[in-house]
């Protein structure tokens, strides 16, 4: 939430301060590993299957992302929803905010 450009860094952080966070568990991060060591997300992409799990775990409906490479990525989804079933969730959708707008 704080990595790329410190200003918009900074504004992600303040208009998210008041929602509640996930908390980081031995499910999340037993998927994030599964989702790590059979699906195509590369090493590099720890934080991203945590973020993955987090929302995949907790049941959310959606997961928004601009990050196109390893998450809102078909290729890579399609491999995480069966990685999911498999531990017994539901990967949720995973899109950028134009594709849940309709845009």
């Amino acid at each position: 939430m704080a990595r790329g450009d410190a200003e918009i860094a900074a504004k992600r952080i303040e208009i998210l301060r008041n929602f509640p966070s996930l908390a980081m568990n031995e499910d999340v991060q037993s998927l994030a590993s599964e989702f790590l060591s059979k699906s195509n997300l590369p090493p590099k992409a720890a934080d991203d299957a945590l973020h993955i799990a987090l929302a995949t775990v907790y049941g959310l409906d959606y997961l928004l992302t601009w990050n196109c490479k390893h998450i809102a990525n078909a290729q890579i989804q399609k491999k995480l929803a069966q990685i999911s079933f498999d531990a017994g969730y539901e990967l949720p959708t995973i899109c950028t905010p134009y594709e849940l707008m309709g845009e």
